[in-house]
């Protein structure tokens, strides 16, 4: 299944909603190219994952590869609504001590309030 991405703007806040697998190859190009671009006009992204089945090696250098570039433009990414699967994955990788992951888009959104 490939990676479906829709993008929208939420409280100021822009939410990028992925549902498929984040896999090496075209869909990680697909959302790396993506935030690449949201990056030159937004600081603040919400990443809801909820739609996510899978995530593999590749997707999640993707993924720290964005949040570098994010940090980097001085912008931030938030991850949202995490399966079990995904949660363990991070646990495992130990990006959850690099990602700020949150259950909800609600959760992350409002988490953004906070720090302005």
């Amino acid at each position: 299944m490939s990676l479906k991405l829709d993008t929208r703007v939420v409280d100021g806040v822009t939410v990028v909603s992925g549902q498929g697998r984040i896999v090496f190859g075209e869909e990680s190009t697909a959302l790396r190219g993506t935030l690449k671009d949201l990056l030159t006009s937004t600081r603040q992204i919400v990443l809801n994952l909820s739609g996510v089945s899978y995530i593999d090696s590749g997707g999640l250098g993707m993924l720290v590869g964005a949040y570098s570039s994010a940090r980097s433009a001085g912008a931030d990414i938030k991850l949202a609504g995490l399966g079990q699967r995904l949660r363990d994955v991070l646990q495992i990788t130990k990006l959850v001590t690099v990602f700020e992951v949150y259950d909800s888009e609600a959760q992350a959104i409002a988490a953004y309030r906070r720090t302005v």
